[in-house]
């Protein structure tokens, strides 16, 4: 079967797998905070359509609150525990949304239209508190939906022990390899460190997201590429470090079938 992959921008993502519109920390803006979307046009609102909608951390350039306000009435929303405590903005939320926090190894079954799939949280090394909210923290999670294939989507995180063993198989990837400013902080991936993350994995495909889309105001002639160039630096390193698995470097709103996703894995 095949699984069919959406980049919206930043880390916004649309799956479609068993009949199934999985999207990732949606982001439906032009501007956020000093960030102004500076490629790419603001997602359309047919990419609100979703299923189930997987929110990886708290930071607002993954929860976004206005964001979430465009999805349907009673869209099942999966967040890390705690989340709610931590950002007041999610309580207006509960009536009109259905909100489930999980942690990392708890699964979720979700149903759509035409089918079902499985939501597993998984690990993230990167630091998931929503300031400047209170003292309650969240972890960061990344997800793997795992319908006709395995789909690992990543959130922020950075290298850490363990990372393909806590993930498991899975057929497509979708890592981080950038960022929304000049310099990247601890808990993140750049090209490289993902390239290094791809091939430990060893998917079947895998898509380069979280870059290209959001840069600080002002700052354009500030270390530029790191806003141009990571999607071709990724696709470049990982054709040496993973050269088996195929990368699809998608302009905004583009999408790639990935056919066949998950045979091999399933044998």
């Amino acid at each position: 079967m095949a699984v069919e992959i959406t980049w919206w921008g930043h880390a916004t993502v649309t799956v479609r797998d068993s009949g199934v519109r999985v999207l990732t920390d949606p982001l439906f803006t032009r501007r956020l905070a000093h960030l102004r979307r500076r490629r790419g046009a603001v997602p359309p609102a047919s990419a609100a359509a979703a299923d189930v909608v997987l929110i990886s951390h708290l930071h607002a350039d993954h929860l976004n609150l206005y964001s979430l306000r465009q999805l349907a009435t009673d869209t099942m929303v999966v967040l890390p525990r705690g989340a709610v405590a931590a950002v007041p903005g999610l309580r207006r939320l509960r009536g009109w949304l259905r909100l489930v926090e999980i942690e990392e190894g708890e699964s979720l079954p979700v149903r759509g239209d035409g089918g079902g799939l499985t939501v597993r949280a998984v690990p993230a090394a990167h630091d998931g508190r929503r300031l400047p909210y209170g003292p309650e923290r969240s972890p960061a999670l990344g997800y793997v939906v795992e319908g006709a294939a395995r789909t690992y989507f990543a959130g922020d995180t950075g290298l850490f022990d363990g990372l393909a063993d806590a993930v498991g198989p899975c057929d497509v990837a979708l890592l981080p390899v950038g960022g929304w400013g000049p310099f990247l902080g601890h808990g993140h991936l750049d090209a490289a460190r993902a390239a290094r993350v791809l091939a430990d994995l060893a998917p079947q495909a895998a898509v380069p997201v979280h870059y290209g889309t959001f840069w600080p105001i002002g700052m354009d002639a500030v270390r530029p590429h790191e806003f141009h160039t990571p999607g071709e630096e990724f696709v470049r390193i990982a054709a040496r470090l993973a050269p088996g698995v195929s990368v699809h470097r998608l302009d905004h709103g583009q999408s790639v079938l990935v056919e066949d996703a998950g045979r091999e894995s399933r044998g």
